[in-house]
């Protein structure tokens, strides 16, 4: 079978490519490849379930900023499609968005179905081929023809498309087309502590705390929170995507020191002589001193402090006071691994973006070969910036394709 267009990957920048190609050019002949059963699965599992469609970020400058990786690449084509286009591109084809009030952008419906079911609806109007149990064996050129093998017989295309996410088999496509892959790391990840001051503390949070990797420049501030297996939330998760490859490179094995207030250490220690002066005869552990601070988590960083906490503030030494102060602006954890974040599961790696030309997410080694989405060596922290990605390269690849058949 000979199509215009064979796209290798049945996801989020796969199913956005194809469409927007064929909406360009009715004249295209498309067919997308999955080697599942199934079809955006990802995009299914995607923000628990709710699939975080982008973020509302509308300066390309600005959102550029939430990728370790890709950030200068991003620049040029988040000018041809932004997350406002993102919006309206899903809201014109009857998928209603909602802001929430950390910017991530959602489905009305708080279901990914909505999305999947908008990708569906369309490839069944536009007449998009989606051939599924389709594992793709092997790729090449023979002159301007593509040649792919697949689980299920050979095909032929003029233009090839490969936003198959990470894998071993991805990545060994990728190589035999003389493509140099950036060796995938874990990217988005909680940390892994076991300390007595996080222990029976599951769900506790603090809306913003600053965390540093001891010993490198890696530093994050943003809501944080203790789960069974260690410390999560938004700045947890900056800090993993930031710090990938040096986390990776220790082996996961590491220093966090957390400031649970974001205040200076010297701060913190004036606050706490103030709070001291006026509230002499009241027990310590009574209430947390501090609104962002919940008291089960005050009294576990006292009692760490050998201070019993019913004793009252009067009784606190100027030494026990800067103590508690240093446990709440520089207290240090241990982590010994990871774990992965719900079942969202990204990478830092894949193809070096030396060898894509991002005008139109086009090889520089081999024309009409396209790559999109998570393939390439990209990633952003979590809050929908890495369906952006996706969405993005598919609007700039899907333009490409319609213009040169």
């Amino acid at each position: 079978m000979h199509k215009n267009v064979l796209i290798i990957g049945g996801g989020a920048a796969g199913f956005f490519t194809a469409i927007t190609a064929k909406e360009k050019n009715a004249n295209l002949s498309i067919a997308i490849l999955e080697k599942g059963k199934e079809v955006l699965q990802k995009v299914k599992i995607s923000g628990g379930g709710r699939c975080n469609v982008t973020h509302a970020c509308f300066v390309p400058k600005d959102l550029c900023e939430f990728y370790p990786r890709g950030k200068k690449e991003l620049l040029g084509p988040f000018h041809q499609f932004m997350t406002g286009d993102t919006m309206e591109w899903f809201e014109t084809r009857g998928v209603p968005l909602k802001i929430e009030k950390d910017n991530r952008v959602f489905p009305q419906s708080n279901s990914s179905q909505s999305i999947i079911d908008c990708f569906q609806n369309s490839v069944d109007t536009l007449g998009i081929e989606v051939l599924k149990n389709h594992g793709v064996n092997a790729v090449s050129k023979n002159a301007d023809v593509w040649e792919v093998v697949t689980t299920k017989g050979n095909l032929t295309c003029d233009q090839l498309v490969i936003c198959a996410g990470s894998s071993k088999r991805v990545w060994e496509l990728v190589k035999s087309l003389d493509h140099t892959v950036v060796e995938p790391v874990p990217s988005l990840f909680t940390f892994n502590i076991k300390d007595s001051r996080l222990t029976d503390l599951l769900g506790v949070s603090v809306p913003k705390a600053t965390v540093k990797i001891v010993g490198t420049k890696l530093e994050s501030s943003g809501p944080l929170l203790i789960t069974h297996w260690g410390l999560s939330g938004p700045a947890i998760l900056k800090l993993s995507a930031f710090g990938a490859r040096i986390l990776a490179e220790k082996n996961y094995e590491y220093q966090v020191e957390v400031n649970w207030l974001s205040k200076p250490l010297g701060q913190a220690v004036q606050e706490l002589h103030k709070i001291k002066k006026a509230n002499t005869k009241k027990q310590i552990a009574l209430r947390s001193p501090f609104e962002a601070m919940s008291k089960r988590l005050w009294e576990r960083l006292v009692t760490t402090c050998e201070v019993e906490p019913t004793s009252k503030w009067a009784d606190l030494s100027n030494k026990k006071l800067e103590e508690i102060a240093a446990q709440l602006t520089k207290g240090v954890f241990k982590a010994s691994g990871k774990s992965t974040f719900k079942e969202e599961f990204v990478t830092a790696g894949g193809i070096k973006l030396k060898e894509i030309n991002f005008k139109r997410f086009e090889s520089k080694i081999h024309e009409n070969l396209f790559f999109a989405g998570e393939v390439l060596n990209i990633d952003a922290v979590t809050g929908g910036f890495n369906f952006q990605n996706a969405w993005t390269g598919g609007f700039v690849i899907g333009n490409a394709l319609a213009e040169n058949e």
